[in-house]
């Protein structure tokens, strides 16, 4: 028997826990021991009890059957408490195993694997995985037990009415085998689309303001709509084709307990049987088939939990990043050099960069500028080696990034995106964020760089305010003031700020930016900025169009040479003119 990959990995999973699995398999053994237990009493009971001149003790009945109970009570609870003990362990197992991994990939990880996905994967279809280990191990050794020894008495009894039982067997596995296929296929189907599911719900969640303001709430009624109605006909597939399986393996049964009986009363009348025996063959026939009928049925769950199985394991078995490199033992200086750097995106079809060589000396501030989609945000994601350059190389005080530990790179740089990210956690989690004792003068002295001393001050519990998720308690340029507070804390020698100012009002950025300006100065500061004003203090400004560098200079020289950063300068300025001078 060639048992899958999964399952082998599976099965590797439980052996910290190998004696709590030898009590539970130990328990198993007792309950199914016990089964014909029942068929030999009816016997004994029949053929000695039910006479004239019978002497059997009326006393030992109750004793028994309280006895037998008992005993089959305590190891039923036994295994099944052991089972769920160890499966809520393999839970904690594979979820953190997932988790760490999700830490550990490449930001491209996440351009191919949705959020709904990854979510699906962690919280629902690993618990088809754990569903699967109780119903296999329950199924798989304790009824199979109690099968092979109500077997074992029926052949004891009667070998050649046991031949006729045996029929069942092939004629059931043919039927397992047929639909198992069947069966994995839409599991592994329907767990996409409950993926898919997660998603909507995801999108909607987080757009829901979104959603209102577009007038799309019956549009996604419908999205949704549709996709909970590809499940429920997935499901009925599967349960039809499931459930299939049932009357099929009833009516073999049926046919078989039918010619048992014919034969049966041949031998009763031929004086080869007792009533005894004939109602204990009987009794244990008919109690063959509820285990047999969990042994058919792990099937589903069967097929249900390989199929989660490879998504769970395809989540574990991600590619990392890189782990090898020189730790840094010191603060950089700051020079960073782009030497003709290119990039192109996994499945893209052309470079998202090409050819950019780029010196920064240290504290020196470079402003990126250019129309969207030029590469500006690739470029500065390079830096942190968020993607791996694929053409050139990237260095940072002369030393390549791929020869330093991705730890000690990050430890250089502090960032500040357009798209702010923040936990549902206090204003000072959030501020000292990967600090475990967080040092509340530097937070303190953080908050007012960023101008949120009045913010902080009217929360009603301060700095041990909850943000809500993603600072959902907190305005927009709050928001935003609060990433640059997180990035003032850090104190990296390399800034890294993406549009920093864009949520904010004129009256907060002005706030900001002199918080900003007293951030930069000693530090290597690549700055992409919208609002090209902000930048005319830059020591260069460098305009990327098509991904590639197209000029480079001061305000002062790029104005003076009327090319492509002048054109942007005087749109913006016209624009900016125009939008103040409209009436209120």
């Amino acid at each position: 028997m060639i048992v899958p990959p999964h399952i082998k990995r599976l099965l590797a999973l439980h052996r910290p826990y190998k004696a709590r699995l030898a009590l539970a398999f130990l328990a198993m053994t007792v309950t199914a021991s016990l089964e014909p237990v029942i068929p030999y009493f009816f016997k004994v009971l029949l053929d000695h009890g039910f006479t004239q001149d019978s002497d059997f003790p009326y006393w030992l009945v109750p004793a028994i059957v309280i006895a037998l109970f008992v005993v089959r009570g305590t190891a039923t609870f036994s295994s099944t408490y052991l089972l769920n003990w160890i499966s809520s362990r393999l839970l904690t197992v594979l979820r953190r195993q997932m988790f760490d991994r999700m830490l550990d990939v490449s930001a491209g990880f996440f351009e191919t694997y949705s959020v709904g996905r990854t979510l699906n994967t962690i919280m629902y279809e690993v618990q088809q995985i754990i569903g699967m280990i109780t119903n296999v191990m329950t199924s798989m050794i304790r009824s199979a037990l109690t099968v092979l020894g109500l077997l074992i008495w029926l052949f004891y009894l009667n070998w050649k009415l046991s031949l006729i039982t045996l029929i069942l067997f092939p004629l059931v596995s043919l039927v397992v085998r047929f639909t198992g296929r069947k069966l994995r296929k839409l599991n592994q189907e329907s767990l996409t689309l409950n993926a898919q599911l997660t998603q909507n719900i995801e999108e909607v969640t987080q757009a829901h303001s979104i959603v209102k303001l577009f007038g799309s709430e019956e549009f996604e009624r419908y999205r949704f709509e549709r996709r909970i109605q590809e499940i429920r006909r997935y499901t009925m597939r599967t349960i039809s084709t499931f459930a299939s399986t049932v009357p099929i393996t009833q009516l073999i049964t049926a046919c078989t307990v039918a010619v048992i009986i014919v034969i049966a009363l041949y031998q009763y009348r031929s004086g080869s049987a007792t009533v005894g025996g004939f109602v204990s063959f009987l009794t244990a026939m008919l109690m063959i088939l509820a285990p047999m009928k969990q042994v058919i049925e792990v099937n589903g769950p069967l097929q249900r939990g390989l199929a989660s199985a490879e998504a769970v394991f395809d989540l574990i078995d991600a590619p990392i990043e890189r782990t090898n490199g020189v730790v840094l033992s010191s603060r950089v200086k700051g020079q960073v050099d782009f030497v003709d750097v290119g990039f192109r995106y996994p499945g893209a079809n052309r470079d998202a960069l090409h050819g950019v060589n780029l010196s920064v000396s240290p504290g020196e501030t470079i402003a990126i500028v250019g129309m969207s989609g030029g590469g500006k945000t690739t470029l500065v994601n390079l830096l942190p080696e968020f993607f791996p350059v694929t053409e050139g190389v990237v260095m940072l005080d002369g030393m390549p990034l791929g020869e330093m530990s991705l730890k000690s790179l990050r430890d250089q740089i502090a960032m500040v995106s357009q798209h702010v990210i923040l936990f549902d956690d206090t204003v000072t989690a959030n501020v000292a964020y990967g600090d475990s004792s967080p040092d509340m003068e530097k937070v303190n002295s953080a908050i007012d760089a960023a101008h949120l001393r009045g913010v902080v001050n009217n929360l009603e519990s301060g700095l041990g305010t909850r943000i809500g998720r993603n600072g959902s308690r907190l305005s927009g340029g709050q928001r935003q003031r609060l990433a640059i507070a997180r990035a003032v804390y850090k104190d990296a020698p390399i800034l890294i700020l993406d549009e920093a100012t864009s949520a904010l009002d004129t009256e907060s950025e002005r706030e900001v930016q002199s918080a900003l300006d007293q951030l930069m100065n000693g530090r290597t500061t690549l700055v992409i900025a919208h609002r090209l004003s902000t930048i005319e203090g830059a020591s260069r400004i460098v305009v990327l169009a098509e991904g590639r560098v197209i000029e480079i200079g001061t305000h002062d020289a790029l104005l003076e040479r009327d090319g492509t950063y002048a054109n942007l300068y005087r749109l913006q300025f016209a624009r900016e003119a125009q939008e103040n001078n409209r009436p209120a």
